[in-house]
């Protein structure tokens, strides 16, 4: 017997039925909107709730599926169709991402269950991925992809802890992308890959060429761009507690697959403000978009563990900074960078603020360039800085939106034709911010349009991840 979906979900608005079919209203095409699951040429949302309950089991995990932001779809693994069960803290929706991965113009799904196949009481687990394809009927299921689909052994790896996609090849189609900071140091898997089977990389991959120690969390944080330009994307990784030189100072590279090249950033990387220091946790966030439109992506990159009020303890969260670097024909350029806090924005730094533990970007004002938001968890709030297209982002007009509590701002993420999203998954809310047409040095949204748009059990982390956020898991 099936099991039932145990979490109630309440929506703001008038609901039709849950089937995917009926979120479509004569659609026989995809439409090639970024997050369009079911062709009707609307962005829809996939939302991560991993402690929910499911088949009777604590901590299985569900996702809901939004479409058009209004009709909610419930998946789990003991769906019809869905490879496997549920499981006791399997965390289904451990992560979250969407792209084209078959070439129909229907956006499609990745799901993050990093928790599955535990080896021994007490373990991480091995970790799956499971692959939902869009279609004009919505999301059908796919195909589960494990460690061993990429040449590696199926042991605690948190397979599928962190997820991305992008076009890395060039070839008009995207690539998934897989974390698993589990696997000795971390690694990350490339699935999709134009003429080559899935693989992974590691720190100790010849071309990447780093040291690797076990508790790195290489591939704990991903995110795709196209930071130089050539119609490629490439893949920045987050290795949060990578001791460069200091424990937990962290860290993200920057891999270009095709040339197999690598860049180490840190804060000690030249054009880089500031000094890496022990538990900073630079890279546990990351955000790609085109701040200064020039098209060439840039990298937001958060440090949510930066200290900058006194009396900082060893592996605290602190209040926070993002370092954001600008991407050109050369690709990402550290000499063309700039750090951002509460220092210099509204709002005042506070210890455990933990600015930066989540960053999303998007065209919030309709004007071209992208805009950034950034998660300010600690003090349930959500920042939003302008990009311009005369030098980036900027601090003029800058807003400081703040939410109820449960980590509002723990999760963030863009809907393209309507907004800002923000979690807060401890209190089991979700809410829309929506976007405004207005050129300029403006952030596109207002505190005023706020509105709750779900709200489910509190235990079960609802809003722990949604589709195009970036951050550890």
């Amino acid at each position: 017997m099936r099991a039932v979906f145990l979490v109630s979900i309440a929506f703001t608005s008038l609901l039709v039925s849950a089937s995917p079919s009926s979120a479509v209203s004569g659609a026989s095409a995809c439409s090639g909107v970024p997050s369009d699951f079911d062709g009707d040429g609307r962005a829809d949302l996939a939302v991560a709730a991993p402690h929910t309950r499911s088949g009777g089991h604590a901590r299985a995990g569900a996702v809901t599926v939004l479409y058009d932001l209004r009709t909610p779809h419930r998946l789990t693994q003991d769906e019809p169709g869905v490879p496997g069960e549920s499981e006791t803290g399997d965390a289904f929706g451990s992560a979250l991402a969407t792209g084209d991965f078959d070439g129909d113009r229907c956006a499609d799904l990745a799901v993050g269950v990093s928790e599955k196949n535990r080896s021994r009481p007490g373990a991480d687990g091995d970790g799956v991925v499971l692959l939902f394809h869009g279609s004009p009927g919505g999301l059908r299921p796919g195909r589960v992809i494990d460690a061993g689909d990429l040449g590696r052994e199926r042991d605690s790896g948190r397979f599928g802890a962190a997820l991305a996609a992008g076009d890395l090849d060039g070839d008009g189609d995207d690539e998934l992308v897989i974390g698993a900071p589990g696997l000795g140091g971390g690694a990350v898997g490339v699935y999709g890959f134009g003429g080559r089977e899935p693989y992974t990389i590691t720190q100790r991959t010849g071309w990447v060429g780093q040291p690797e120690k076990e508790t790195d969390q290489f591939g704990a944080v991903l995110a795709t761009g196209d930071f130089d330009g050539d119609g490629r994307a490439e893949v920045a990784v987050g290795a949060p507690a990578d001791t460069v030189l200091r424990n937990g100072q962290g860290s993200v590279t920057v891999l270009d697959v095709r040339r197999r090249k690598a860049t180490l950033l840190t804060q000690d990387s030249p054009g880089i403000s500031g000094r890496a220091e022990a538990w900073d946790f630079f890279g546990e966030a990351l955000g790609a978009g085109d701040f200064d439109a020039d098209g060439h992506a840039d990298l937001a990159i958060g440090v949510p563990g930066e200290g900058l009020t006194e009396n900082q303890r060893a592996m605290d969260y602190g209040d926070g900074t993002v370092h954001v670097v600008y991407g050109s024909r050369a690709g990402l350029r550290t000499t063309v960078s700039e750090a951002w806090s509460q220092r210099s924005l509204k709002g005042e730094p506070r210890y455990f603020d933990r600015f930066g533990a989540a960053l999303a970007a998007g065209d919030l004002n309709g004007d071209g360039d992208d805009e950034l938001a950034i998660g300010v968890p600690g003090e349930n709030a959500v920042q939003v800085l302008a990009g311009t297209r005369s030098g980036g982002l900027t601090r003029s007009g800058n807003l400081l939106i703040t939410g109820e509590g449960g980590d509002f701002g723990g999760a963030l993420a863009t809907v393209a034709g309507r907004g800002l999203v923000v979690a807060a998954p401890r209190d089991g809310r979700l809410t829309l911010l929506r976007g405004t047409v207005r050129k300029g040095p403006y952030p596109g949204i207002r505190p005023s349009t706020a509105r709750t748009l779900a709200t489910a059990a509190k235990d079960t982390l609802f809003g722990y991840a949604l589709t195009n956020s970036s951050s550890p898991r």
